[in-house]
């Protein structure tokens, strides 16, 4: 009996002092992150700029729901970071990778991109226009932080926790961290104390919030400041990017300001009537069209987000005061188009798409944002869908509303557009937007405007107008010169 004691005292001795001697006791989260800090160099950076090229995939613009999102390449990407103000510009060169898909880019040939972010501001500049983007704001802020060195940095100003777990014979620290009205993250390190894997959640206008896995590996010295040769991330379950980092100029001069038109951007509202019952509402990037039926009002297009769908219906309310907006018409699933959904959704509205976006709409909006929470969210509400298969018709017995297929589009595989047979109006996004007057006819014409034509004239729609989703109000004259047609006589 004595003998057994004294072994089982041995035992005890010995797994106490293991367990004293363990990373997850001995070794308290602050602790974990210094160490990560110092290993990383992220204690004395104040800024960074690199520079990257590879290839990358457009979140939100797949072809057709639940696929991949569509390819880029990435001819170089510069990104200036200041870590202080919370503040980051990133220039892009880059180019379709397949051409199947949305995301603004020409068919062929090259883009620039240049986006900033500082604080609660984000912007675009293109040529000589500043455009504020406040949509932006959530995932440019989301991207800084979920740098190697920023996210070690966001994880010192929230309460990080950390756990261990084993690899080989190493035990390495995960921390957890959660920013309120950002996102949170779980950083996983290596066992040298390097950023190798983060695992973050965002909030996301469409799928309420959106799982990011971003990887570095190939780490090198500069000046100190240890910096990932490659990144790779992953968004929603599918590839977003996969570059290579070249120049790196640890606290390089980074100083980017507010623009005074920028700061004082406040979304715009604006409604023109283009027939008896009809109005085109404008004001932003992206246009809606409300139209009244005997007792309800349908809107076409609900885009972008809270932002700028909560006003839009707010405005459409005012323009029939006492008639409910009861369905709202989504021409095809990119997440700019779709953003404003929930939304509506939050708001009562039934949801009008393609059979294949409803389905992928209705697993989408089960997510609830508990991040940053949206209208939805914060209804409690369920979404209410209806689905379109076959080109469908909606009718109070005096207006009608034919909702049709955009067939053989490269931008989208589930495109609609709404046609007004009485007042003859076109209603549709992305196919066609309108250039400025007197600009000149791109050569050779855009593919999309050149299928838009062969959809009107195989449809036989006898249209005079289009409301295009983007732009201005245009006679289907424009469209032609445009696409360089001869209307069929």
């Amino acid at each position: 009996m004595k003998r057994r004691a004294f072994l089982a005292s041995v035992a005890m001795t010995f797994a106490v002092t293991c367990l004293a001697a363990s990373p997850a006791s001995s070794q308290s989260g602050v602790d974990a992150l210094k160490r990560a800090s110092d290993a990383m160099g992220a204690g004395q950076l104040r800024s960074l700029r690199y520079s990257t090229e590879g290839i990358g995939w457009t979140h939100g613009q797949a072809f057709k729901p639940g696929q991949a999102w569509p390819k880029i390449t990435i001819h170089g990407q510069t990104r200036s970071i200041n870590y202080d103000s919370g503040s980051m510009r990133e220039e892009t060169t880059l180019s379709r990778g397949e051409p199947l898909g949305g995301g603004g880019y020409p068919l062929a040939g090259q883009q620039r991109n240049d986006f900033y972010l500082s604080g609660a501001s984000a912007w675009n500049v293109v040529g000589q226009n500043t455009i504020a983007g406040a949509r932006f704001v959530a995932d440019r802020t989301h991207q800084l932080w979920i740098t190697p060195h920023g996210v070690l940095k966001a994880a010192q100003r929230n309460n990080t926790k950390v756990t261990w777990r084993k690899k080989g014979n190493a035990s390495l620290a995960t921390l957890a961290f959660k920013e309120a009205g950002r996102l949170s993250a779980k950083v996983f390190l290596d066992d040298k104390f390097m950023v190798e894997r983060v695992e973050s959640r965002a909030p996301d206008a469409v799928l309420g919030e959106v799982t990011v896995v971003t990887r570095y590996s190939d780490y090198r010295d500069v000046g100190g400041v240890k910096m990932p040769g490659r990144v790779r991330q992953s968004s929603a379950g599918f590839p977003v990017l996969d570059v290579m980092v070249k120049d790196v100029q640890p606290n390089a001069a980074v100083d980017i300001a507010v623009p005074d038109s920028v700061r004082s951007a406040a979304e715009r509202v604006a409604s023109e009537k283009v027939a008896d019952g009809v109005w085109f509402v404008s004001g932003g990037s992206h246009n809606s069209v409300a139209i009244e039926m005997k007792d309800h009002l349908v809107l076409v297009e609900a885009p972008l987000n809270d932002l700028r769908t909560l006003p839009v219906i707010e405005h459409v309310r005012g323009l029939v005061p006492g008639k409910p907006i009861r369905y709202v018409i989504n021409s095809h699933q990119h997440f700019d188009h779709a953003g404003g959904l929930r939304t509506a959704a939050g708001e009562g509205i039934t949801i009008v798409a393609q059979s294949d976006i409803a389905k992928y709409l209705r697993t989408a909006f089960a997510t609830r944002n508990t991040i940053a929470p949206d209208r939805l969210a914060q209804s409690g509400r369920k979404a209410s869908f209806l689905p379109i298969g076959k080109n469908r018709m909606m009718t109070d017995g005096s207006r009608t509303l034919q909702i049709l297929d955009i067939k053989n589009s490269v931008h989208s595989g589930t495109f609609l557009m709404v046609y007004m047979p009485k007042e003859k109006l076109l209603i549709q996004a992305d196919a066609y937007t309108p250039l400025p007057p007197n600009a000149p006819a791109p050569n050779p014409p855009n593919a999309n405007h050149v299928n838009l034509v062969t959809n009107i004239e195989g449809q036989k729609l006898a249209v005079e107008r289009i409301l295009p989703l983007h732009g201005r109000v245009v006679p289907l004259g424009e469209l032609y010169t445009t696409a360089s047609a001869t209307p069929k006589r």
